[in-house]
């Protein structure tokens, strides 16, 4: 009651605590009050003293809550009246215009029909542009809920135009007004402002967002303020469209949404390339050892090594043999040395797993996904994809379509190989890797070839060689290859690596020696094979190379909001 009494009338917080004093009684059928709700009662007397004594007496909540719900139904046409004053006064001492309800984002504006002519608003978000003349004043303002900002017109004579006098690009604004039919081209709908305030100031000589085109380069610099280029807010609206597809499209098709973990002393590629988790000493000559001078792990928090995890697959498989299908979307990290525009030391990764399925399921499956998510983001997020085709791809929303409408092309990869050795025999000059065979890793140029020229379309290449390839992927009958598969797509190369899980238990013991792990490490993994082993598989897709797809971002950095890659972990 004090914490609310400076905000609103007292006989308002009687009536309140009246009422909440009402709701512990009522369902409280033993009929004794608690000792708090006696408190509320005596505190409600204090601050309505109309309210009756016989409201709070001690008898059974069941009887007490009619004769409380007459005495505030009389009194209700006052208690509305209390609030709706408190209420004015609330905005006039907690931020104004700030916090005023009433608020339409400028997205929803753009979108409404013409019925919304004529409407109040409140706008907040902030100035991207201010155009002032002698007596009015034009505002751009954005609120990030689309690429444009909505124009603001602010005559002269308001009783707030000083306020508009403060702002400048970047500061925070919340304006009152009404929506009004725009005569300006490319714009619909501006807001008649009847009241603006500056929420937050920018007027900082020092802001390093001035009015003028940054590079990519340089915003990562500043990755805390760059959500405020066009670039960026766009990037971060089709990440968040391309998200919530992803979650769409598992649940229709009656996934089960799984968290894997992120602490792991499983290496599920086999390279080990990891980040390892220890809360051992960091000085040398503290760590524990072992008879043989190595590092004692047992002493750590685990009790044995332990990483950041690489990839959510070996959980998902496991809840797959258990619900069918599952999948995981989460972060996943990689301690590889690399500063290419194509990797991050963490990024997140979409992981389905499917139950009683092979390769070919797992080929639909994936194609499936891709449309979708792509269809969606084209729905969804047409002005910002139309930005991207405007100033990084003019091909992006031509390729994007094709995608969606066109089947995917399917190619094995010894085929694959045959092709890529024909196309280089002509030139070996053009290529940086003119060397291909069977047992080839294939680059990006090889799969972007094969992609882009030879099919014009996504291509799923499958059937690789075994060598090359994790331990967990099914050993096909020529003891040469394994059903795997990866999906290229045009201006990326490969966006899925995917593959049949092996589920035969004496051709995995044998992978996992072969590829040099301990069948200890693994022996809950081995399991799935003792009991009731299925014919299973799954795919992996890197969101961030995802994103850089729909975008035509060409830098993966830029495709992620704080990248972490070797030597950078800022913000």
């Amino acid at each position: 009651a004090m914490r609310f009494e400076s905000r609103c009338h007292p006989a308002t917080v009687g009536l309140v605590l009246a009422s909440m004093c009402s709701l512990v009684s009522a369902f409280n059928p033993s009929g004794a009050m608690p000792h708090f709700a006696r408190s509320l009662a005596k505190t409600a007397r204090l601050a309505v003293p109309a309210l009756s004594r016989s409201s709070f007496a001690e008898r059974p909540g069941r009887m007490q809550e009619p004769a409380l719900r007459r005495q505030f139904a009389a009194q209700g046409a006052a208690s509305r009246l209390l609030c709706s004053a408190s209420a004015a006064d609330a905005e006039k001492t907690t931020g104004g215009l700030a916090l005023a309800g009433g608020r339409m984002k400028v997205k929803q504006i753009f979108e409404s029909s013409d019925d919304v002519i004529g409407k109040e608003v409140v706008v907040k978000g902030w100035v991207r542009t201010k155009r002032s003349q002698k007596t009015f004043s034009f505002i751009e303002v954005n609120d990030g809920s689309t690429p444009k900002g909505i124009q603001i017109v602010a005559q002269a004579e308001l009783e707030s135009y000083g306020e508009v006098d403060k702002l400048v690009t970047g500061s925070a604004v919340a304006v009152r007004g009404t929506i009004v039919e725009s005569p300006g081209k490319g714009q619909k709908f501006e807001v008649k402002a009847t009241e603006v305030e500056l929420v937050g100031d920018c007027s900082g000589a020092e802001y390093p967002l001035q009015k003028k085109r940054h590079t990519l380069e340089f915003l990562r610099g500043i990755a805390h303020l760059r959500p405020r280029t066009n670039t960026l807010a766009s990037v971060s609206r089709v990440r968040s469209a391309l998200a919530q597809a992803t979650h769409d499209f598992f649940k229709e098709q009656g996934f089960l949404y799984l968290q894997s973990p992120i602490v792991t002393a499983s290496d599920c590629e086999g390279a080990g390339e990891m980040f390892r988790v220890t809360t051992l000493p960091s000085a040398v000559d503290k760590l524990p050892k072992t008879k043989e001078g190595e590092i004692d792990y047992s002493k750590d928090f685990f009790g044995k090594p332990a990483y950041l995890t690489v990839s959510g697959q070996l959980s998902a498989e496991t809840y797959a043999c258990a619900l069918g299908d599952v999948y995981t979307f989460g972060p996943t990290f990689r301690a590889e040395n690399s500063q290419t525009s194509r990797h991050l030391a963490e990024f997140w990764m979409i992981e389905p797993e499917m139950a009683f399925a092979d390769l070919d399921g797992v080929i639909d499956n994936a194609e499936r996904f891709v449309k979708h998510v792509v269809k969606h983001a084209l729905e969804t997020c047409p002005d910002d994809l139309a930005f991207f085709n405007s100033f990084y791809d003019k091909t992006l929303l031509t390729r994007l379509n094709k995608l969606v409408e066109q089947p995917f092309a399917r190619v094995e990869y010894s085929e694959a190989v045959s092709l890529l050795q024909a196309e280089i025999a002509k030139d070996k000059s053009k290529w940086q890797f003119p060397d291909v065979e069977f047992g080839t890793d294939l680059s990006t140029e090889h799969e972007r070839w094969l992609a882009e020229t030879k099919f014009e379309a996504a291509t799923f290449v499958y059937n690789y060689p075994r060598d090359i390839k994790a331990f967990y992927m099914r050993d096909n009958a020529d003891g040469k290859t394994v059903a795997a598969t990866d999906l290229l797509v045009p201006g990326i190369g490969e966006l899925i690596g995917g593959s049949q899980r092996e589920e035969r238990l004496d051709v995995l013991e044998k992978k996992l020696k072969e590829f040099g792990l301990e069948p200890e490490d693994y022996w809950w993994y081995l399991d799935l094979r003792r009991y009731g082993s299925t014919p299973h598989g799954g795919y992996g897709l890197g969101f961030e190379r995802l994103v850089c797809y729909v975008t035509g971002i060409e830098n993966i950095r830029d495709a992620i909001a704080y990248p972490r890659y070797p030597g950078n972990a800022e913000f």
